[in-house]
């Protein structure tokens, strides 16, 4: 980083110019501080990146995970892991103070940021009390890179545990295929009908991508009624 010219090193761009004029390479090169020999901290924040297939992927990754990066010790993995914690509270913060249908995007941001680059196909579900504010969200099943097995019964009795008055499914298309398929329409109904035997009420179904999300809701999903695709 020294060897760079002032005007070019992140810090200083930051200074002069604002946070929003470094990349998503300069910026996390600020929080690794320093390369490793034969590696400047930019080739390696670039390295980094590549790795993980973006910042949403390095969100996920866990601090083991990170230290099998040549360069990364454990004191840089912590740091770097606490920082992509932080970011995730940050998206979650309004999610549990406010009503999560009154801001549709954000829960899509919110769900595409724990989901959308995921290799495979991951089923989540956010636990919402009566007020609609998050309470808990979870990963409950893991499939292939097409499909995931989803058993409504266990969706039912995690609701019961939590105390939960509603919830919102989640699933990422991992084919970045934006559109839900004909099987994703029925499985919201299948898990509305079951949640509805305990009081419990299905607001949305998102699917989501490394760039999208889709509300079946929004394309015309109504409990006990399947939209059209």
């Amino acid at each position: 980083m020294n060897t760079l010219p002032n005007g070019l090193r992140p810090r200083e761009k930051l200074l002069s110019h604002g946070v929003q004029s470094l990349t998503d390479i300069e910026l996390l090169a600020l929080l690794l501080r320093s390369g490793r020999p034969g590696m400047s901290v930019l080739h390696l924040a670039d390295a980094l990146i590549q790795r993980f297939r973006g910042l949403a992927g390095l969100l996920h990754a866990s601090a083991h995970e990170l230290q099998t990066t040549p360069g990364l010790g454990p004191a840089k993995s912590a740091e770097l892991v606490a920082v992509m914690e932080l970011s995730r509270r940050c998206l979650e913060e309004p999610l549990r103070t406010g009503q999560v249908m009154q801001d549709p995007a954000s829960v899509g941001r919110y769900v595409q940021a724990h989901l959308g680059r995921r290799p495979h196909e991951v089923f989540a579900v956010m636990f919402v009390d009566s007020q609609h504010r998050l309470l808990h969200m979870e990963e409950m099943f893991r499939g292939t890179l097409t499909q995931a097995s989803v058993y409504p019964r266990e969706v039912v009795l995690r609701a019961l545990q939590i105390g939960a008055a509603a919830v919102v499914l989640a699933h990422n298309h991992p084919s970045g295929c934006r559109e839900p398929s004909q099987a994703d329409w029925h499985l919201t109904d299948q898990l509305h009908h079951a949640l509805r035997l305990v009081d419990v009420q299905v607001l949305d179904h998102l699917v989501v991508t490394a760039e999208h999300w889709t509300s079946l809701r929004q394309q015309g999903w109504q409990p006990g009624r399947q939209a059209s695709s």
